[in-house]
């Protein structure tokens, strides 16, 4: 073993690390307290924190009278805390916050009747914490698992789902869950709840063990992270020991490999890590040893007189702070300074950047031999750091931030950390004859395109970030959509049947119909371009890529204003809004149509509804029939209106001598007719009682020809008159 690497990220997350000062707190305060299950996943942080007076519990019913307990990082469910809280102890909730974010999300969808899916080891008290804050869910380790339930449960398919994953999964097995069910379901909700901290560290591990030629991964043999850390770690190198503590350390199986990884789960304490490291480290001083001798006392002397150049990057120690300069110990011949107006440049407090014993490397400007001091510069490495960084941007499409400074010919200039980026008009993602001044003085994310150092000269791109975030935004929409789920979106453009509205990335049509509950016969009547709206999803088709939007609002819905208004039998005032050959169309509430039947206009006969009615007038009429399905009414003046007089025998012997039709008959109350019209005979019931769906109905009699009235006109007349 020639060459040791430690990840960074190995040792205590800040869930655990917190649980642990939380308890350490509260033993210094209290002396004892509980733990309900082990605190974290660690036996010699168990051992430790017991020996300090904490002691471990299963349930709530091992509590004793009066004592403290802490609920660990993996959360507890309500029932347990209900059970806690029932035995009046003083709670102490240590659960990561992270995992109570998942909490919250199954338990919003339990209140909106979707069931939950949790990718995650059943037996993990974190997700077993997670099924307690669940109305209905199922818990799949594999992907395979959720394979074969939703071959065998069909009934899935369609249903609400939401999808959750244990915070300590690898990023691996989630993504196989995930794209298994994406196939089948078709209303499912992902939320990716893996902890930040957990992948960094599982993608840390994945690096080094395919740079090592032997991995130790430090963990306890029953924490879901450490577990997954080592079977990461097994997939790209075949030399892996997963240890708990350092004397488990089988150093012969390192002894071959030149470079060593070293890695440890989020419950693996500092200090064990440090004992495992010095045992390696110890094996690779042996092994120097007998290759080169140790520096000798003068060796190390002309280390520290060794001298330095103008241009090269040191490091040293803060040992002093003044108004003018930081002193910084180089550990040289040389005492470095820096100007404080390095870091006070932006109106803040030195202070407040730098404090006395912070390590800090900078840039040396100038060297003097004479007085034996260089001045150094931080903000020269920062700079040089930052082109570092600029130039792997554009190998790796890196997203870089920074603030539009100038507008200029072609394009605008966004200063990233000090460089000056050059972002062409064409790739600032605004339309063609948009004005560049806008961008001014805004945060901006891009992606570098070039890079020439020679020439100072960094080219990016707004237009490739907006877009890539464009499609994640249609993907995210297309994964959630739902009918009936409302959206924020703006008004694009508008059509004679509708309004195209964008909802984040994909442009929904709204028809007409749907745009308000009154009548309108432009879209521009009720929205316009630009404007922001609140839409919700009527119907989707994934594959054609279409969305049907509605925007009127259901609880504003006319009907349901009339039938709390009215009944069969009532009077109300309506407004004639149409006439046709066979009736007269009368507005009963704002978006509400009804039907008064020829035959209903007047108690006398007449030819056509205009002989009686003009359009805008307002009567009153009686509510005579109402259909709740088709949402239809029929109405009546002539219920309304003094019976005729009967016609006395010599006038009908007039009116026969006259050749002309007798007209005889009585309207009751309730608006019927009797009696016998040769030539207006009543019409049918049905055709009386008929209500009337205001636009489709209407629409409809207006399409129908002339002659095909008349016939049925003629297919109606009394046999009497053929």
């Amino acid at each position: 073993m020639k060459r040791l690497l430690l990840a960074e990220s190995a040792g205590f997350c800040f869930g655990v690390s917190r649980s642990v000062e939380m308890a350490e707190k509260l033993l210094d305060e209290l002396g004892n307290c509980a733990s309900l299950g082990e605190l974290i996943h660690n036996a010699d942080v168990v051992s430790t924190l017991e020996k300090r007076g904490l002691r471990v519990i299963e349930s709530a019913e091992e509590l004793r009278p009066g004592e403290p307990v802490i609920i660990r990082a993996h959360g507890v469910s309500p029932a347990v805390y209900k059970a806690l809280e029932e035995t009046g102890a003083q709670i102490t909730d240590a659960t990561c916050p992270m995992v109570k974010a998942i909490h919250s999300i199954v338990q919003q969808a339990g209140d909106e009747g979707r069931f939950v899916v949790v990718i995650g080891s059943r037996n993990h008290p974190e997700v077993e914490a997670i099924r307690g804050w669940c109305r209905s869910c199922a818990v799949f380790e594999t992907a395979q698992e959720v394979e074969d339930w939703l071959e065998n449960n069909d009934c899935f398919w369609e249903k609400p789902i939401s999808l959750v994953v244990q915070t300590t999964q690898t990023h691996t097995n989630f993504t196989e869950c995930c794209d298994i069910i994406k196939k089948r379901c078709t209303n499912v909700k992902i939320s990716d709840t893996i902890c930040s901290a957990t992948f960094t560290r599982q993608e840390e591990a994945a690096r080094l063990a395919a740079d090592c030629d032997a991995m130790v991964v430090i963990g306890g043999r029953h924490s879901a992270n450490s577990c997954h850390l080592a079977q990461i770690c097994q997939l790209s190198c075949p030399n892996v020991q997963f240890i708990e503590r350092p004397e488990e350390l089988d150093l012969d199986r390192l002894k071959a490999a030149h470079t060593v990884g070293l890695t440890a789960g989020a419950s693996t304490p500092a200090w064990i890590i440090k004992e495992v490291r010095n045992k390696m480290s110890d094996e690779i001083r042996v092994e120097e040893s007998t290759v080169e001798k140790e520096l000798s006392f003068d060796e190390m002397l002309e280390e520290t007189l060794k001298p330095i150049y103008n241009g090269e990057k040191v490091s040293g120690t803060v040992v002093a702070i003044t108004g003018t300069e930081i002193s910084v110990d180089l550990g040289a011949k040389y005492s470095g300074f820096i100007p404080t107006t390095e870091f006070t440049d932006d109106g803040g407090k030195v202070e407040d950047v730098v404090k006395v014993g912070d390590e800090i490397e900078a840039i040396v400007v100038r060297v003097n031999d004479v007085e034996g001091t260089a001045m150094l510069s931080k903000k020269r490495l920062d700079a040089a750091k930052v082109w570092l960084d600029i130039e792997e941007a554009v190998d790796s499409e890196a997203i870089v931030e920074g603030v539009v400074t100038e507008e200029n010919k072609g394009g605008v200039v966004v200063n990233v950390k000090g460089v000056r980026v050059f972002v062409p008009a064409s790739q600032t993602d605004l339309p063609r004859d948009a004005e560049l001044a806008q961008l001014l003085k805004k945060t901006v994310r891009l992606r570098i395109t070039e890079v020439n150092k020679a020439r100072k000269r960094v080219v990016g791109s707004i237009r490739r970030v907006a877009q890539a975030e464009r499609r994640e935004r249609i993907e995210a929409i297309w994964n959630e959509i739902e009918v009936g789920k409302k959206y924020q979106g703006v008004v694009k453009s508008l059509t004679s049947y509708g309004a195209f509205v964008d909802i984040g990335g994909i442009d929904g049509m709204v028809h007409v119909s749907e745009l308000s509950w009154g009548r309108i016969h432009q879209p521009s009547e009720v929205v316009s371009v630009g404007d922001e709206v609140e839409v919700y999803v009527i119907n989707f088709d994934k594959e054609k890529r279409k969305i049907s939007l509605g925007y009127k609002d259901p609880e504003a819905n006319p009907w349901n204003l009339f039938t709390s208004r009215y009944q069969v039998g009532d009077i109300a005032n309506v407004n004639i809004v149409k006439l046709m050959p066979f009736g007269a169309f009368a507005e009963v509430v704002p978006g509400v149509d009804g039907l008064i039947h020829i035959s209903q206009i007047a108690n006398r006969r007449i030819a056509k509804p205009e002989d009686v009615l003009t359009v805008g007038d307002v009567v009153e009429a009686k509510i005579t029939a109402v259909d709740e399905e088709k949402h239809k009414i029929s109405l009546s003046i002539r219920a309304l209106a003094e019976p005729a007089p009967a016609v006395s025998v010599e006038s009908e012997d007039e009116l026969e001598e006259s050749g002309e039709d007798a007209l005889v008959y009585e309207v009751e109350t309730d608006g019927t007719a009797t009696g016998i019209a040769p030539e207006a005979e009543e019409a049918p019931v049905e055709e009386v009682v008929e209500a009337v769906e205001p636009a489709v109905v209407k629409e409809a009699v207006e399409a129908v020809e002339p002659a095909a009235v008349e016939e049925t006109a003629e297919a109606e007349k009394p046999a009497e008159e053929e």
